[in-house]
């Protein structure tokens, strides 16, 4: 049965799939294709990466003999995308082409480009078989050696299918196959169009990369007795600076036209701020600064809560423990004796003091109820 044929509604066919690309993101969705039940087969320019992706369960690399893929699935860095889409709908004429690249609408148009190429066997009839999609999951490592089947779950997945003039381009099969893969993974789908993408992932994971980066970078030559002072505050703004230059660099160099108005409104505000702190004892200044932050503080309380429900305060206690194993697991199992769950939780480590500083975030009503039982369990307790 040819999945372009019918959709995921008509039956609990489990395509055969081809994984183009073995890095994290393709490595990981053979592991949770594989394990639902679809024969999965693998095809990598490096032969090392597609090696490891099939030893630890992501498929098989893809032979001569093997059928053809009903669905085909491109994960491959963001320059290479449109090329590899290109490849895969010629290859496989009967297949539904998805890719998994960070930006859109750059792809789209150079499908567009290629397919008006008379040199070229792409043709605009093939891109009826093409979805765009982008996975918004990851972590720190790379490559197949970090891959996990289950790293999409309960993760956003967005699927952006073209149109024009209003029209989508991607068949109805097509676009629902997508997000039948999108869910069989576990992840939670949204629609947009590729432009909208782009310009929502320029706000939400570009502009936060780029200032994690332009911070760390400050530190290079920062005295080392400086960088001992350091806390969550400095970790957790640049934790995901120590990112792989070279894809960063094609994420950016695609998407380069909503980053840059973002990061015109960006730089107004470093202006403003700097025309402040020139003169901060001048009439409006100290107000100024204020301003500024509490627009920071109206913009960050926008930011979806637990489990993407609305934005939520929680009320912190600070729990200090011995720097030895186990007190962890102590704190916590403590906690679930009084009855209180715990909306989220944060490690700190005191400078030259063996002790660290387990930050649990409650419930407002929930905080003055556990402080005090934690306090008679022996612990020591500070309300934040």
């Amino acid at each position: 049965m040819n999945a372009l044929e019918t959709t995921p509604e008509a039956t609990r066919h489990t395509p055969r799939v081809l994984v183009r690309g073995t890095g994290l993101l393709g490595a990981s969705i053979g592991l949770g294709l594989s394990a639902r039940g679809h024969r999965v087969t693998l095809s990598d320019p490096s032969a090392v990466a597609q090696a490891i992706a099939a030893d630890i369960g992501a498929g098989a690399p893809k032979s001569a003999q093997d059928p053809d893929p009903e669905i085909v699935v491109v994960a491959a860095p963001p320059e290479a995308t449109a090329g590899e889409v290109a490849s895969a709908l010629t290859a496989f004429p009967g297949a539904i082409v998805l890719d998994v690249a960070s930006v859109k609408d750059e792809i789209l148009l150079e499908l567009h480009a290629t397919a008006d190429d008379p040199g070229h066997a792409l043709r605009r009839d093939d891109l009826v078989r093409y979805v765009g999609t982008h996975p918004m999951a990851g972590r720190e490592q790379s490559g197949p050696v970090a891959a996990r089947g289950e790293l999409f779950t309960a993760m956003p997945w967005v699927i952006c299918p073209a149109a024009e003039q209003g029209v989508r381009i991607p068949t109805e099969a097509a676009v629902a196959w997508a997000e039948e893969i999108a869910r069989r993974l576990g992840a939670t789908v949204h629609f947009m169009a590729p432009k909208d993408h782009d310009e929502s992932v320029a706000l939400i994971s570009h502009l936060p990369q780029i200032a994690a980066s332009l911070v760390a970078s400050r530190l290079q030559e920062a005295p080392a007795s400086a960088l001992e002072l350091a806390g969550n505050g400095l970790r957790d703004v640049t934790r995901i600076a120590a990112s792989d230059p070279n894809l960063w660099v094609q994420i950016l160099s695609s998407n380069a036209a909503p980053i840059t108005d973002i990061l015109h409104g960006l730089r107004d505000d470093v202006d403003r701020l700097i025309r402040t702190l020139e003169s901060p004892r001048a009439p409006g200044g100290q107000a100024d600064i204020a301003q500024l932050i509490s627009e920071g503080n109206a913009g960050r309380a926008r930011v979806p809560g637990k489990h993407g429900g609305p934005p939520q305060s929680f009320s912190r206690l600070i729990v200090i423990v011995d720097d030895r194993p186990g007190q962890i697991a102590a704190v916590l199992n403590d906690v679930a004796q009084v009855g209180v769950n715990v909306e989220d939780m944060r490690m700190d480590h005191s400078a030259g003091h063996q002790v660290g500083m387990v930050e649990l975030s409650v419930l407002p009503g929930r905080r003055e109820e556990l402080a005090e039982a934690m306090t008679e369990f022996g612990w020591k307790v500070v309300q934040s």
